[in-house]
């Protein structure tokens, strides 16, 4: 009976650890600058899994990262972080999440995590407004998922 105990318990930590490899880890930094310009997320879209984790790593600290009401699969836990802090998001839920940087929001500060199929809410994160340059922005990154492959 305890040799069977023993073995039950290997088996579901085998089991248990074959399912966290499977998920990847990704990072996304918040800039005063980059590639596209001042203050972005970079990069500004990732296509990542459900089950997989991103890292918002605060690398200028006058950033904070939030999801978008009504840019998020139905079901899915919002996040917000607190400014000049990291936060780490676990995406278990297939979809679209929009993120923005609150202070920055207008300014197009913001990015697209498609976890999965982003059909799943591609047509409702499609038609929320925004302000200023995030709308122009957010309008490249939604023709650019097609193109986005996932970064391993």
């Amino acid at each position: 009976m305890r040799l069977a105990k023993v073995l039950l318990a290997a088996s579901v930590i085998v089991l248990a650890s074959g399912v966290a490899a499977g998920a990847a880890e990704y990072q996304v930094q918040t800039l005063n600058m980059s590639a596209h310009g001042m203050f972005q997320f970079e990069p500004q879209q990732l296509k990542i899994q459900p089950g997989d984790t991103v890292h918002f790593i605060a690398k200028d600290k006058g950033h904070n990262v939030e999801s978008i009401e009504g840019m998020l699969p139905d079901g899915a836990t919002p996040f917000k972080g607190g400014f000049g802090q990291d936060l780490t998001v676990t995406f278990t839920q297939a979809g679209v999440y929009g993120i923005k940087c609150a202070p920055h929001y207008g300014m197009g500060m913001v990015g697209l995590i498609v976890v999965g199929d982003a059909a799943v809410n591609l047509q409702k994160a499609e038609v929320v407004n925004h302000p200023g340059k995030a709308k122009p922005t957010f309008a490249a990154l939604f023709k650019a998922i097609g193109t986005q492959t996932a970064q391993h």
